[in-house]
């Protein structure tokens, strides 16, 4: 799964200055909704500590929680593709510690600084492409005639 280290890590470090220096560290309390589907995606948050849920709309139901995100994963990828909305819920578990970016300032970034823009794009790929097998093998588990054949 990738990490914030990996984005990082992968970054020259005059870039990770700049990325850095306009973080906000943020301490969230539990049952903090973050943001809701559909609406626009302005944030992203890097978790240091604790938990959030991901869920999505179900008509006539409760929402249905997607994934379960923790320490160091990136919490937002939406605000990167526009048209700019969030394609999902957030919502805090229990207490959470993160680091917090302002979506436009980081597109204005990778914009007008292409090794910048490139290790963010990466870090944001993996991210989702992580995630999409993530779903991939729970869909398996519980569709596939025999499971995924992947051990827990």
């Amino acid at each position: 799964m990738a990490s914030s280290r990996d984005l990082f890590h992968g970054m020259p470090p005059d870039r990770r200055r700049r990325l850095t220096d306009i973080a906000v560290e943020v301490s969230l309390p539990r049952a903090t909704r973050l943001f809701e589907e559909g609406r626009r995606a302005d944030h992203f948050w890097i978790i240091r500590s604790g938990q959030v849920v991901l869920d999505q709309r179900v008509p006539g139901r409760r929402a249905a929680v997607v994934e379960t995100l923790g320490r160091d994963e990136l919490l937002g990828w939406s605000w990167l593709f526009p048209p700019y909305l969030w394609h999902f819920g957030a919502q805090t578990v229990g207490p959470v510690e993160a680091v917090e970016f302002d979506a436009k300032v980081v597109r204005a970034l990778c914009e007008s600084d292409p090794v910048l823009g490139r290790a963010m794009y990466r870090y944001v790929a993996r991210t989702v492409a992580d995630r999409l097998h993530g779903t991939r093998v729970r869909l398996l588990d519980l569709y596939g005639p025999q499971g995924s054949g992947l051990d827990p």
